[in-house]
């Protein structure tokens, strides 16, 4: 065929890719496909994805469309791909990449960071190349990406990486369309890119020989490093030491909570804990999270690093100077990794505030001169019953979107007080920000001010509408009131279903399971055990959890003796909280106190009603004698899930009886009109073995199972009456892995449809997601 008659059967054609595509890799990923494939024309970035003008013969345009989607770039995340006619002005003769443009509108997704790829790492331990050991080495697939955006599109000029100027052989590589860091945005090498330096806590620069040596041999003696890492400040401890995790937790004043730690690689971790397939995969992954594994008895682990659990929370190393780090002979084997902030606010981004805040706890900063433009923490996941369950959504997981199957209109979902995130929501596209955490001070409600203002101008999305918790002191419920715009109240428990649901695109009514440990109910009292009939606008309540006082309000939830106490009181009255009376593990109680919460019960002063499952874990774990006293937020239901996991068989999912086979007296109740699942019962079963002297991990197990046995009957029961068949769990308490993987098993064996958190948390960091969607529906309706 002559090249007249072939110019004559070429066709123009504009292709709009949107989703996470740029700062991936996808423009020199078109351009070397466009070159496979004989295309001519140009590739650009905008505000709505990517868009490509190409000029070829029909076929090779089909076949140039069609591998768009197959062999897009690993860390890409494609939504769509539109295609339509295109007439060229003047033929193109070469396949170019333009520079950036802007719209409007931003619909294109921003990526988030990820770790450390295989090709930077065989540079970075290669002595002949250019970066060997370069603490800041990265390329289209991999390093920052979240954390150093400040608008889109993301060019080098949009990023904090614009103040460090390429150097000559950077530059060739940024420019050069075959290269792996063509137009990669943070590429710099030791000439031209960030760099670290050593510091005293005073801020005084330390001048070593080799600072990566000076750190390793520090922390082999016991020494505390503040480490200015990817989205925030790391404080860094030997993990096989408890006299120096016994430290950090008192300068930190951080006494019980969990401390995560990092290992060098997977052989390291065999030393330390055990881990499954699946696990190592989600260790090794481009997000590198935080993976929750059962610690082997008797490792070099430090005993203190999570007290009363067997869980310990470790990452692998997911940029250069973590690996640098652990690659010191002196190193440490785990590094304990804790968040960089004082107790209960965000974690600190910038070098003058680290050194501010955290000079009373490390010894020595390990900085860096490339700006955090955003914060973020790291990820947290456990794999339950087989599929990983995530804990906290951050780094490595946001700002990836949600795709949904309806049209929203530009709002904010604002989240929850505890484990915040807020949600932004445009058409079919919902951004949930990254973990914010707890609403509680003025330095966490600055964070979460910033943050919004960030993704909004990122996305130029400016609501319309916003959605909020029914909890009138919830911080994040007080800003939505400020913005002078259409509200929506979505109680707590209707926000969990919805969320599940959206994210699984359900749009008949569920069956709603949602246990946690409070939320504001309609009826002025606290929720928390619900069974819900839910749509995605509207809910009814079928059943809950039978209610329990909470002996003075909120320091119940602080102090798990009082809902013990709660607990004995609605099994046997006001004679059951006389000293002598009280179980074993009880009767180091004060006096004083023991008096107080009696008098409470008895009169009803500033004891509202609750059905929270939170809570009745509590009182169990308290009259167990495992935790009195919650330094942390879920610590009695965790040491209680650790306790009853000791008692584990291999058949005891298969040993979950019917109720009636279990317990003499009714678990299910009808009271006003609705199902009960009788908490008196079950406390009444853990106090008579208790007494009994039965085992306490077998009597904690067995209280897991008679919960599981208790709602699995109800929902039975209620798919019976209802017809419904789609179940969907969810709320903090389905972190808890025996709860999560026995109601999975119960449910399907009954061929019920059930549904959870798959990429969005179980607890409250999904709150704003559903909140977006509900109030987005309802403000269009």
């Amino acid at each position: 065929m002559s090249n007249l008659n072939r110019k004559h059967k070429q066709q123009g054609v504009e292709i709009l890719v949107r989703g996470t595509v740029q700062g991936v890799g996808f423009r020199p990923f078109i351009y070397n496909l466009a070159s496979r494939f004989g295309i001519t024309g140009t590739v650009s970035n905008n505000g709505d994805g990517v868009i490509i003008k190409g000029l070829a013969e029909k076929e090779r345009l089909h076949s140039f469309i069609k591998s768009i989607s197959e062999n897009s770039p690993p860390l890409s995340c494609i939504t769509s791909v539109e295609t339509s006619p295109l007439n060229f002005d003047v033929v193109p003769h070469s396949f170019t990449i333009l520079a950036s443009s802007t719209s409007d509108t931003v619909t294109t997704s921003i990526p988030p960071d990820s770790a450390l790829c295989d090709d930077c790492h065989l540079e970075f331990t290669d002595p002949a190349n250019r970066r060997f050991h370069y603490p800041f080495i990265n390329c289209t697939n991999c390093g920052p990406r979240f954390t150093i955006i400040k608008s889109i599109p993301y060019d080098r000029p949009k990023t904090s990486m614009k103040i460090f100027a390429m150097c000559p052989a950077c530059e060739k590589e940024y420019h050069d369309p075959a290269d792996r860091r063509f137009h990669a945005q943070p590429n710099g090498c030791a000439q031209c890119g960030p760099n670290i330096s050593w510091h005293k806590p005073d801020g005084s620069l330390l001048h070593v020989e080799n600072i990566i040596s000076s750190a390793a041999e520090n922390l082999a003696v016991g020494k505390i490093l503040a480490v200015r890492g990817l989205g925030g400040f790391h404080l860094v401890a030997n993990g096989c030491s408890k006299s120096v995790v016994s430290l950090l937790r008192a300068r930190k004043n951080r006494p019980d909570k969990p401390l995560a730690i990092m290992v060098a690689d997977l052989d390291v971790l065999h030393d330390f804990c055990y881990f499954n397939e699946e696990e190592a995969q989600l260790l090794l992954s481009p997000v590198h999270p935080i993976v929750l594994l059962k610690r082997k008895a008797g490792s070099a682990l430090a005993a203190n690093l999570a007290p009363g659990i067997d869980d310990i929370g470790v990452m692998l190393p997911y940029t250069p100077l973590h690996h640098l780090l652990l690659g010191q002979e002196e190193c440490p084997a785990a590094l304990v990794m804790s968040s960089g902030n004082i107790s209960g606010s965000p974690i600190c981004t910038a070098n003058e505030d680290a050194l501010k805040l955290l000079g009373s706890i490390a010894d020595y900063f390990l900085l860096h001169n490339r700006d955090i433009v955003t914060r973020i923490d790291d990820s947290v996941v456990k794999v339950i019953a087989d599929k990983p369950v995530i804990f906290r959504r951050a780094r490595g997981f946001a700002p990836s979107p949600i795709q949904i199957p309806w049209d929203l209109p530009e709002i904010i979902g604002c989240g929850a007080g505890l484990k915040n995130t807020f949600c932004l929501s445009r058409r079919k596209t919902s951004f949930l920000s990254q973990h914010i955490g707890d609403l509680t001070n003025l330095e966490s409600y600055d964070f979460y001010i910033e943050s919004i203002e960030h993704m909004k101008r990122l996305l130029q999305l400016e609501p319309k509408a916003v959605a909020c918790d029914l909890h009138p002191d919830y911080m994040s419920s007080h800003f939505a009131e400020k913005l002078d715009l259409p509200i929506y109240r979505i109680q707590h428990h209707h926000a969990h279903a919805v969320a599940v649901m959206a994210e699984h695109g359900l749009e008949q009514p569920v069956l709603a399971v949602i246990m946690d440990g409070t939320g504001f109910g309609p009826d002025k009292t606290v929720w928390g055990g619900e069974i819900l009939q839910a749509e995605l606008t509207s809910y009814s309540r079928l059943a809950h959890l039978s209610h329990l006082h909470l002996p003075g309000g909120d320091s119940a939830a602080v102090e798990p003796w009082r809902m013990a106490l709660s607990a004995l009181y609605s099994v046997s009255g006001e004679e059951s909280l006389q000293m002598a009376h009280l179980p074993p593990t009880l009767r180091s109680l004060d006096q004083n106190n023991l008096e107080v919460i009696r008098t409470m019960l008895k009169t009803g002063f500033n004891t509202p009603l609750t059905s929270s499952c939170g809570r009745l874990f509590d009182a169990i774990a308290a009259l167990l004698g495992i935790c009195q006293y919650n330094s942390y937020e879920g610590q009695g239901a965790m040491e209680l899930e650790t306790l009853a996991l000791r008692g584990v068989t291999s058949s005891w999912l298969e040993e979950i009886l019917p109720i009636h086979d279990t317990i003499s007296q009714p678990l299910l109740i009808e009271k006003n009109g609705q199902l009960e699942i009788s908490s008196r019962q079950l406390i009444k079963t853990v106090l008579k073995d208790l007494y009994g002297e039965e085992n306490k991990a077998v009597i904690a197990l067995k209280f897991h199972t008679l919960l599981i046995s208790g709602i699995t009957e109800l929902i039975l029961n209620l798919s019976s009456r209802t017809g419904i068949h789609q179940i969907v769990l969810s709320g903090g308490c389905m972190q808890n892995s025996l709860l999560l993987k026995g109601l999975i098993h119960t449910l399907t064996s009954e061929n019920l449809e059930v549904y959870t958190g798959k990429v969005l948390p179980v607890n409250d960091g999904a709150i704003s997601f559903g909140q977006a969607v509900a109030g987005g529906l309802q403000h269009l309706n």
